[in-house]
């Protein structure tokens, strides 16, 4: 009788066990695509605020990059934003400037965005690797999360520049 009771007392730990991980995995790769979508939103904002600068003050090549970044189908996404990202620090922000602190304040929250995208990746990609979850196919329904590679979008303006660092 003793057995009985063991047994169906494993049995129930297990299922719970099993039913958290899956739970945990599910919520997860709904918190990584979630995040996908936020770094998405903020990228067209960075690029939109980009664009109206350079339309602005800069001219032809940053308008270029702004509007290739916002163009861009997603297998180019990555190199469009590393280009816009490498022409924004070749131009000399103003933070006085309307137009220049919306895109410093876009490139602040990008990188912010951009780091809890890649923190929930992480986690999603951790948590799909594991043993038991593979075994048991729990994230089968979902496609692997993808980290988003882009250089550090931050922007420094001249006044945010320590001392010492204006050469480096």
């Amino acid at each position: 009788m003793w057995w009985v009771v063991g047994a169906t007392l494993v049995v129930g730990l297990v299922s719970a066990y099993l039913i958290w991980t899956a739970g945990r995995v599910e919520r997860l790769q709904a918190r990584a695509q979630l995040a996908a979508r936020a770094l998405d939103a903020h990228l067209l904002r960075r690029a939109a605020a980009a664009a109206v600068l350079a339309e602005r003050l800069y001219g032809v090549e940053l308008y270029a990059a702004a509007r290739i970044a916002l163009d861009a189908r997603p297998a180019e996404r990555e190199a469009a934003e590393n280009d816009l990202t490498r022409q924004l620090r070749t131009v000399q922000l103003d933070p006085a400037d309307v137009d220049c602190e919306a895109v410093i304040a876009a490139s602040r929250r990008l990188a912010l965005a951009r780091q809890v995208h890649t923190d929930l990746v992480r986690d999603a990609r951790a948590a799909r690797g594991r043993p038991l979850v593979r075994l048991l196919r729990m994230g089968r329904r979902h496609t692997w999360p993808r980290y988003f590679d882009i250089d550090d979008p931050t922007l420094v303006a001249p006044a945010d520049v320590p001392a010492g660092r204006e050469g480096g």
